[in-house]
């Protein structure tokens, strides 16, 4: 009789175990002769040495499973110990799993092209409107490379600017006034990691969430970097966090130039950044549209409406600036 320990060090153990721990009750049940103690992501076995190590091999491919599909059910549990492949439904344009196995994939045409970007470059602009996903999959791939461990961790920045209102003083720690920015970052790992595993992830800083203005000094390596709402950035700012690059990393930048909230007098970093680097080799640019929007169909249509409104507002300007009045009295008087 020996003991043996194995530690589940890649999932969640609330999902490995299952409700009421019922894949823990199958598992013990699939292997009769072994005493097996789960505390946490701990489980201790005792028994024969041979049966203990047929244990440790199948815990280790079912491990493997769960780690990637982001799911574990009886059935599979069953195949993997009986030696047989589990049945899986090939999703197309697949990313990655996220929470309870759900397939995230490249929806549109833009989004697929997003994903080539980020593997054929080491820096890639994503640019459009509002819903068309382009933080989102920035950072199911940037989960994807720390899933493979072609990565040792994910940096996730965001200027902090307020949407045209002032908060004024936030309570709290440091962290308890920034996170309102970061938000929507959070909410995007939620829906990829699961919590336990983002929470230790985050103490550990495999995932990094910060401001912009903590970049400085910083040299990035071995990482996917990723930069949202970059249009709010100064042209000093995103010109350090570009130059933040290390070796073995990838960085993705996000924006809206329609939806830019810097003063009217300050240049948007992100535009400025786009025009200075057209044409350099080994930089991606992706320019999603109102047909990739794939938030509730009003979004498309509300995003119509204000591109219709500024594109009017724009011709009425025009046809009132003093350039084209000046242009209609000269046409008139080689008339006259």
């Amino acid at each position: 009789m020996i003991e043996r320990i194995y530690i589940l060090e890649s999932v969640d153990p609330v999902i490995f175990y299952g409700v009421n721990n019922a894949n823990m009750q199958l598992i013990k049940t699939l292997f009769p002769k072994l005493r097996i103690v789960a505390r946490g992501n701990v489980m201790k076995v005792i028994g024969d040495e041979d049966e203990s190590e047929l244990f440790l091999k199948k815990i280790r491919e079912v491990e493997k499973y769960c780690e990637e599909f982001n799911s574990l059910t009886e059935d599979v549990i069953l195949d993997i110990i009986k030696g047989k492949a589990p049945t899986v439904v090939k999703q197309e344009n697949l990313i990655i799993h996220g929470m309870n196995g759900k397939a995230i994939v490249a929806r549109t045409e833009n989004q697929q092209l997003l994903v080539k970007a980020f593997e054929n470059n080491d820096l890639v602009f994503a640019t459009g409107p509002a819903g068309t996903g382009k933080t989102f999959v920035a950072i199911a791939l940037a989960v994807k490379a720390l899933k493979n461990k072609e990565i040792r961790k994910i940096i996730l920045s965001r200027p902090a600017v307020e949407a045209g209102e002032k908060l004024g003083f936030l309570p709290g720690e440091m962290k308890d006034k920034l996170d309102p920015y970061l938000q929507p970052l959070y909410d995007a790992l939620q829906d990829m990691i699961p919590g336990a595993k983002l929470k230790e992830y985050m103490e550990n800083n495999v995932i990094q969430i910060a401001p912009l203005a903590f970049m400085r000094g910083r040299t990035l390596n071995d990482a996917v970097i990723i930069l949202d709402e970059a249009q709010n950035t100064t042209t000093h700012q995103i010109k350090m966090f570009l130059t933040r690059l290390g070796m073995n990393a990838k960085m993705i930048i996000t924006g809206d130039v329609t939806q830019i909230d810097l003063p009217p007098t300050a240049t948007s970093g992100l535009v400025q950044a786009m025009q200075i680097l057209k044409g350099v080799k080994g930089i991606g640019k992706i320019e999603f549209d109102k047909k990739d929007i794939v938030r509730h169909k009003l979004v498309q249509r509300i995003v119509e409406a204000y591109d219709k409104f500024d594109d009017k507002r724009r011709s009425e300007t025009k046809a009132h600036s003093p350039k084209t009045t000046i242009e209609k009295n000269n046409k008139l008087s080689e008339n006259n």
